[in-house]
């Protein structure tokens, strides 16, 4: 029996996950963690064979943390568990040590068989993922219409208070949006978010 552990934020989604990984016959989960920090506590006590690993957490971003935990507990797998489909973000993440990298729409067959193939120390790419990097290698990052909005606004020297009026939109969604961008873009700060958007003709 394959041991799995969870990192991710969203509570329903890790029920339906348990639910699917229970059913399968061929894992179980042996700890859930909400947050990077809970992802640490539930490290020291115990690894997993496989960890399944979200990118967008509240107190951090799995591709930062992926190869901080490749470098403490080298032996663990990581499986990329996660909605990001840009070519930018899977790319590092996969360079950034993940063993695999599933999208949450993926078919629980599929999650599955993630589990299992990354535990028996092979890679594994989701069907989408797997085309996505075949077919959209080199190409331009694709944005909503709110992230080249607030683009603009940051480009134009706006601050997060006042993007939050101008967009409608609360603090928290604002921050969201601005890490989402700069995970999207490969930025280390808004200087250089700003930079490479421009580069890029996203504004």
């Amino acid at each position: 029996m394959i041991t799995v552990q969870i990192v991710d934020d969203h509570k329903l989604f890790v029920e339906g996950l348990e639910k699917i990984i229970a059913g399968s016959g061929v894992a179980k989960i042996i700890g859930k963690a909400y947050n990077a920090r809970e992802c640490w506590q539930l490290l020291v006590w115990e690894q997993a064979d496989v960890l399944l690993l979200d990118i967008r957490l509240p107190d951090g971003n799995g591709v930062d943390l992926c190869p901080q935990i490749k470098q403490k507990y080298p032996a663990l797998k990581i499986l990329a568990l996660t909605s990001y489909t840009e070519y930018s973000v899977v790319s590092r993440m996969l360079e950034n040590g993940a063993d695999g990298y599933v999208l949450k729409n993926a078919m629980p067959e599929e999650i599955i068989q993630g589990i299992e193939t990354v535990a028996a120390g092979e890679k594994f790419l989701c069907h989408e993922v797997d085309l996505m990097l075949k077919k959209q290698a080199g190409n331009a990052v694709i944005l909503t219409r709110k992230e080249r909005e607030l683009l603009r606004l940051i480009s134009e020297g706006y601050i997060s208070s006042e993007i939050a009026d101008k967009m409608c939109l609360g603090i928290d969604s604002i921050n969201n949006y601005r890490k989402n961008l700069l995970l999207k873009l490969d930025a280390r700060n808004t200087a250089m978010l700003v930079k490479i958007a421009m580069e890029q003709k996203l504004i």
